[in-house]
C-alpha cells in the first residue's frame, strides 16, 4: 500500500484512518468479475420466436411451465406489478386458487390459474 506523502516521517507509521482512507477511494460497492469465456452474465436475454414453427403446437416451454402461478409469476406472465394483480383479486377480476390441507386447513398462499389469466387476456381484447 502506497502511504501519501503528509504520513510519511522517520519510523512512524500512518494513522489507522489514512489506510482506510487509501482503500476506500475505488469505487463503492462489491468489485464485478468479467465472465470467462463463454460462462454467463447471470442476465437473462429475450429469445426470439421462430416464425417457421408451427403455430397451434405448443412451445417447449409452455407445456413445461406450471399451471398454478404466485403473485410474482402472475405479474410477469401479465406484464403488470404485483399490486396491480392483488387489486385484481380484491376487485374480484381474478380468483385465486384454495388447496386444501390435513385437517381441513387451506393452504394461504395466493395462487392464480394461468389459464384465468389467459382468459383475462383473451377478455381485454374485445
Amino acid at each position: 500500500m502506497k502511504i501519501p506523502e503528509p504520513f510519511k516521517s522517520a519510523g512512524s507509521s500512518p494513522p489507522p484512518l489514512a489506510a482506510a482512507r487509501l482503500r476506500l477511494r475505488a469505487r463503492p460497492g462489491r468489485p464485478r468479475r468479467h465472465p470467462a469465456n463463454g460462462q454467463s452474465t447471470g442476465k437473462v436475454l429475450p429469445q426470439v420466436r421462430d416464425n417457421a414453427v408451427a403455430i397451434d403446437r405448443p412451445l417447449a416451454s409452455q407445456a413445461t411451465a406450471p399451471r398454478l402461478l404466485d403473485v410474482d409469476g402472475a405479474a410477469n406472465y401479465l406484464g403488470i406489478s404485483t399490486w396491480t394483480v392483488r387489486s385484481m383479486v380484491d376487485a374480484g377480476t381474478l380468483r385465486p386458487v384454495r388447496l386444501p390441507l390435513d385437517g381441513g386447513r387451506e393452504l394461504r398462499r395466493l395462487l392464480l390459474d394461468r389459464l384465468d389469466l389467459d382468459r383475462v387476456i383473451e377478455a381485454g381484447k374485445t
